[in-house]
């Protein structure tokens, strides 16, 4: 990897305002192609737009064209479309999860290494939970900023209407079964309320992971070569999840899908559901009754992956350009910003600093629910990742999905899961 030198670097940061200051007056204009994935409902652009503005104001030289590139998958497949051709962006926010996937393309560079010693207390500033798919190799190559992790949501109309106590949230994997059996309502073979619905399409390994997480197993290791789908733990997740629609049937069967979950919440087609608190904000606005927000149900241990996106350099530009890009994520990630963009979206701030601003204090004070998912990171584990990412989280996927839809036994579904995935990294684990 080619390095810049000491002075370059330095000398870059003084132009640039690496530290969060202002850059020089007579530094050349620089602009900026910032790719940004819109996964998730709400006026994320006009978010995103608002303080792209803010940072022109105060950056003259530097113009940043935030270009919105679609799913988080698309957008990981257009950066690596455009280092191919030469013609990379600047920078972009994609899943945490395809650090190791941007590693092995040669396509990203490490924060510390263009931010030099000044930046470490600004890496080192961030939620080590959130860390946790930010570093590799003795490097930091993913800068936290639209992250989250999974929690519950829950109807207090309905649970009141089922004699529940409409402030208490399942604690454990036996409660959610429990409280949904009561929540679940019926009209003879119609289902009027299910009782739980966790999304089985879009993320599902992710809200497999939620799981997995509480079950007491880790999916793969810190190497991102070595994954661990037939443990005993993990199958017994894949088992309770398909019961709670087989067996138990308190969630619809089958596939459930990502992008209508929150939709079905709203409709009172289910009373409680799993899904990203960066639906915090949606659910707030569009939820017609009083609902909770609760850490995940625990079975041997609380948990939950984080999830989200990281700012991610890329090769292939100038040494100007890079310290603009990295003068516009320190200043996104300010804890004044990372703020601000938490109280818009439902994300979770990414700095314990942020928590303790002025409009922080003042909107958790308000809206108690905004800090389940910081308090979660206490439990918190890092976001299934492996090299070859995509791949191998299709293949678990499609191994989920096998269970679920009742092709598969979830044992079988994910001892094939496993076969393929050390197929597909066995080349990873040569030394």
């Amino acid at each position: 990897m080619k390095r810049l030198t000491r002075r370059a670097v330095l000398g870059g940061a003084a132009a640039m305002g690496v530290a969060l200051g202002a850059r020089r007056a007579t530094a050349a204009p620089v602009r900026l192609n910032f790719y940004f994935p819109v996964a998730v409902g709400g006026p994320i652009t006009k978010i995103i737009d608002g303080m792209v503005a803010d940072f022109e104001k105060e950056h003259a030289d530097v113009t940043v064209n935030a270009i919105y590139s679609g799913s988080y998958q698309d957008t990981t497949a257009k950066a690596l479309t455009a280092v191919k051709s030469g013609e990379p962006p600047h920078l972009a926010v994609a899943l945490s999860t395809d650090m190791f996937t941007f590693i092995d393309e040669d396509a990203i560079l490490p924060f510390d290494e263009i931010a030099g010693s000044g930046g470490k207390t600004w890496l080192d500033g961030f939620f080590p939970a959130f860390m946790a798919n930010s570093r590799a190799e003795g490097r930091v190559w993913g800068v936290p900023f639209q992250r989250s992790t999974i929690v519950l949501y829950w109807n207090k109309t309905a649970f009141r209407a089922a004699g529940l106590d409409p402030d208490k949230a399942p604690a454990t994997w036996d409660e959610m079964r429990g409280f949904a059996g009561k929540l679940t309502r019926r009209s003879g073979a119609d289902v009027a309320q299910w009782g739980v619905e966790i999304p089985s399409s879009g993320f599902p390994y992710w809200l497999f992971q939620g799981l997995t997480t509480e079950n007491g197993a880790i999916l793969m290791n810190e190497a991102g070569n070595e994954v661990y789908f037939d443990k005993p733990e993990v199958v017994e997740a894949l088992q309770y999840m398909v019961d709670l629609g087989r067996k138990w049937q308190v969630m619809p069967q089958g596939i459930i899908e990502w992008g209508t979950t929150p939709q079905d919440f709203f409709e009172r087609k289910t009373a409680m559901m799993w899904t990203t608190t960066g639906n915090l904000t949606n659910v707030r606005a569009n939820a017609p009754f009083p609902f909770g927000v609760a850490m995940l149900p625990a079975q041997k241990r609380r948990g939950s992956p984080t999830g989200g996106g990281n700012f991610y350099l890329f090769k292939k530009t100038s040494p100007a350009e890079r310290q603009a890009a990295l003068a516009f994520v320190q200043w996104m990630t300010t804890p004044e910003r990372a703020a601000e963009w938490g109280i818009k979206t439902g994300y979770v701030a990414v700095r314990p600093d942020a928590w303790t601003t002025p409009a922080m204090k003042r909107y958790v004070a308000n809206f108690p629910a905004a800090a389940v998912a910081r308090d979660q990171l206490e439990f918190a584990v890092a976001e299934f990742s492996t090299h070859d990412n995509q791949r191998v989280t299709k293949i678990l996927n499609d191994g989920l999905q096998a269970a679920l839809t009742g092709e598969k036994h979830p044992a079988q579904a994910l001892a094939d899961a496993q076969s393929e995935a050390d197929r597909v990294l066995r080349p990873y684990r040569r030394s």
